[in-house]
């Protein structure tokens, strides 16, 4: 009673943080944790007029579609590498560009540089996959255009699927890393100045401010964000990879993820239970990486352990 008396006074005290957080919570609790329920689709042959309770159950048959299919080994080997390359490049960058940004003496340019590099973020992958195509296009494609005025042989990107790894990992980059960005400045923000008066005065350069200070004391973030990332490690990145590369199956080689290859199945044979299995089998495998890797992180790094 006592602490739910002290939740109230804290909710009339702090009213419009609480009104700001709402359309995040009901999210949470509508798509969270009210649709936890319809796993048992999983298990069931489910059908739309019978409804949850009276779909028959079929046991595992609906993971054994996705277990026994030809396309299983590609699309786990894919989504595990791709999305290893975007957390490790994306965490990379987004932490020297903060750090660098942080040795800014002009309060000006750290803004500017910092609203230029997360505007990428907030655009749709739609939109950049019609920019994406006006550099890599074989008749038009700025990249080819230039090839051919230096006299090389123009490169086919569409009908090539060696060439999308690092695609894919610089189009995310590119997009993702300035919220990173944007993290990492706000928990630098939170730093003890006196730390590097005291650095300065013990003569530390800007270099070695930078190493042995900012980047190790931002490391305890990093450490949480990658634990989390994760978490999602089986799930690719459908809008991305959908609307880069659409249907083109040339392409499924290095960039079909499970994501979409559930998306065709879903479409073609239209059957939710099929999706749902493989829905689950991600969330499980997502929470067993995170208790894994928090595992280990906490014991080398106590710190940085997200529970």
């Amino acid at each position: 009673m006592k602490n739910k008396l002290v939740f109230l006074a804290d909710v009339r005290t702090n009213f419009f943080s609480y009104l700001l957080a709402l359309p995040a919570i009901l999210f949470t609790l509508i798509f969270g944790y009210c649709t936890i329920p319809y796993m048992i689709i999983a298990f069931q042959k489910y059908n739309f007029r019978k409804g949850l309770l009276g779909s028959e159950f079929v046991g595992f048959k609906n993971f054994e579609f996705f277990f026994k299919s030809n396309d299983i080994v590609q699309v786990i080997v894919n989504t595990i590498k791709l999305n290893f390359l975007f957390i490790g490049f994306t965490t990379l960058l987004a932490l020297v560009i903060s750090v660098l940004l942080n040795e800014l003496s002009q309060n000006w340019m750290r803004k500017f540089f910092q609203s230029s590099f997360l505007f990428p973020y907030f655009m749709s992958w739609v939109v950049i996959s019609y920019m994406l195509y006006s550099l890599l296009s074989y008749d038009h494609g700025l990249i080819n255009n230039v090839l051919e005025w230096a006299g090389l042989k123009p490169l086919s990107f569409y009908t090539e699927s060696k060439y999308w790894t690092a695609i894919l990992v610089m189009m995310k980059m590119w997009k993702d890393f300035g919220l990173n960005v944007i993290i990492y400045l706000a928990v630098i923000t939170g730093f003890d100045t006196e730390i590097y008066e005291a650095a300065r005065i013990d003569g530390a350069n800007r270099w070695q401010v930078c190493t042995r200070i900012t980047t190790p004391l931002l490391m305890t973030t990093v450490s949480i964000l990658t634990i989390i990332a994760i978490g999602k490690i089986f799930y690719g990145d459908f809008g991305m990879i959908y609307a880069l590369v659409g249907d083109n199956g040339v392409l499924y080689e290095t960039t079909d993820v499970i994501d979409t290859f559930m998306f065709r199945t879903l479409r073609t044979v239209g059957n939710p239970s099929q999706a749902m299995a493989v829905g689950l089998f991600q969330a499980i495998m997502g929470f067993i990486l995170v208790c894994g890797t928090n595992y280990i992180v906490k014991k080398r790094f106590r710190e940085g352990a997200l529970f």
